[in-house]
Order: structure tokens, then sequence, then C-alpha cells
């Protein structure tokens, strides 16, 4: 991830640029730590604007060039890198396109931080006020005045940059009154939307995934059993439908025709012989009541 941060004093390119570090692991190109650090180590670059610099001169464009050339061959830069006040003109713009053009980099997004500059001043004199109450000293740069005296500089020298990366297709702009977190947020959104980096998955998305995929692993054995009890259920309610559905009569087989004569014929001799019972008492009782008549 290439980008620059566009913005006047007070816009907060300062604090997004050390959020943006941290999040991605890029890092933070500031012309003024970058000159710092060359006249240390007194490369051929910072030997040559280390003169310059003490006699309170302005560097060069080439020599600031060659700086960020040096900076961009160490192995911290090949991840991503913010250039954080640079390039402040137009000529600074044409000289980093080129030499980004002979290292084949490309740059995915100049972000302008918008803001109200009679907004800037309030809080600016908001905060000297409260500094003073407070019995605080406060800064020489830090003032109404002097922050009116950069927002002038900015407008004249730093503002056609946003027509110039407006032209080639580079500006994103985004509105730097808002919190510092909306603001940390919409830049991140505009990142991801561009393909500048990889869209992050909320952790909290994964974590609520994880025990749904639990509860429907331990779901699975009850929906077999409740699935194998139905089964068993329907094959007797099956069994049970079929034996009802048999007729009454194939439950008692009819009886052999010789079986059915003899029931017939003992049931005739039975009837024959109470007949000849009863007639042989009825005799019985007719002698005796004769002889009895005789003796009498």
């Amino acid at each position: 991830m290439r980008l620059i941060l566009l913005g006047p004093p007070g816009s907060g390119k300062g604090t997004q640029a050390q959020r943006l570090i941290h999040r991605y692991g890029i890092v933070q190109l500031s012309t003024g730590e970058m000159l710092r650090a060359a006249v240390a180590a007194q490369t051929p670059v910072g030997i040559k604007a280390q003169g310059i610099m003490a006699s309170g001169g302005l560097v060069p464009d080439d020599i600031v060039i060659g700086i960020i050339s040096d900076r961009l061959d160490q192995p911290d830069a090949a991840k991503g890198f913010i250039l954080d006040g640079f390039p402040r003109t137009v000529p600074q713009a044409e000289a980093l396109d080129e030499l980004l053009k002979k290292r084949h980099i490309e740059l995915d997004a100049v972000i302008e931080l918008r803001v109200n500059e009679s907004a800037l001043l309030q809080r600016v004199e908001t905060r000297v006020a409260e500094m003073r109450s407070r019995g605080e000293e406060v800064r020489v740069d830090d003032t109404p005045e002097v922050l009116t005296k950069r927002l002038a500089s900015y407008r004249a020298l730093t503002e056609p940059l946003i027509h110039y990366y407006s032209d080639r297709r580079k500006l994103l702009t985004v509105d730097g009154m808002m919190t510092i977190e909306h603001v940390t947020e919409e830049i991140n959104r505009i990142l991801e939307a561009i393909g500048a980096v990889e869209k992050k998955t909320p952790k909290t998305a994964g974590k609520a995934r994880k025990p749904a995929k639990r509860a429907a692993k331990a779901a699975k054995p009850a929906a077999r059993k409740a699935s194998k009890s139905a089964r068993g259920t329907g094959g007797a309610a099956k069994k049970t439908a079929k034996r009802a559905s048999k007729p009454a009569g194939k439950a008692r087989k009819p009886a052999p025709k010789g079986v059915k004569k003899g029931a017939r014929t003992l049931s005739r001799k039975a009837s024959a012989g109470s007949r000849k019972n009863s007639a042989g008492r009825v005799r019985k009782l007719a002698k005796k009541v004769t002889k009895k008549r005789a003796k009498a």
C-alpha cells in the first residue's frame, strides 16, 4: 500500500498516519525525519543537505527526492509507505511521479483530509484559552495567528496538488471534521474499496459461526435417532393395519363335512333317547295307579 496524505495544518494527518502504520505494518516517510537521519548517517545525500540546513536554507527538491529514493531501498519499506509532508508543491509531485515510475511503483491513493478552516481556528483559540487558564505554557507555533499564516501558505503552495492528483484520478477526499475514529473508519473503508488492502472478516462473525457448527453437529445424532424411531413406529403401524384389514372369517376355518354330520346324528340320538325315557316313566306311573285302585 502506497499513500500520500494531504491536508492543512491541524487536519489530523499525523494521527491518521500513525493509525495506518500500526494497522497495516507500513512505514511513514517523513521528509524532515529522513533528512535528519541522512545527515546523521553521513550519506552522500545527507552530506549535501547538511550545509544547506545549517545555513537555514530550503533543501532543493532533487536532494529530497534522493533521500526518499534511499529510504525506499530499505527492507521495511517493501510492504508499503505513507508520505506525510511531501510533496508540498506540484514540481515535487512531478519529481516523485518520475522516481516511482523508474522503480515501477504505483501510488494507490492520495487521501485529502478536508477541514473547515474557521473551525480549526476556533479549536486552537479554545485550546490556547484552556491552557492559559490552567497556567500551562503555550507553544509559540500553536496560536491562532501562526495557524492563520500556515493555512495561507498551504492554500498557496499545497492546495494545487488537489487538482493535480484529481486529474490523475488518484484523489480521495475524507471529511476531516469527523471524530478521529470516524475518519479512521472512512479511510479504511476507502482503502478496502479500491483494493489497496484486503477486507478483514470480523472476528465476532467467526466466533458466532463456531457455536452454530457445534450445535448442528450435536443435533445430527438426535436427528438420526428420531428418524429411526419414526421408521420403527411406521412399520409397526403398517403391520397392525394389515391385521385389522384381514376378514374375520379367515380367522375361523369352516369345520369339515364329516364332523358336521356326526354332530347332527348325536344331536338326533340325544333327542330320541330323551323321548323314550320320558314315555317309560309315564307307563310305570300308570301301572302303579292301576294296582292301587284294584286293591281298593
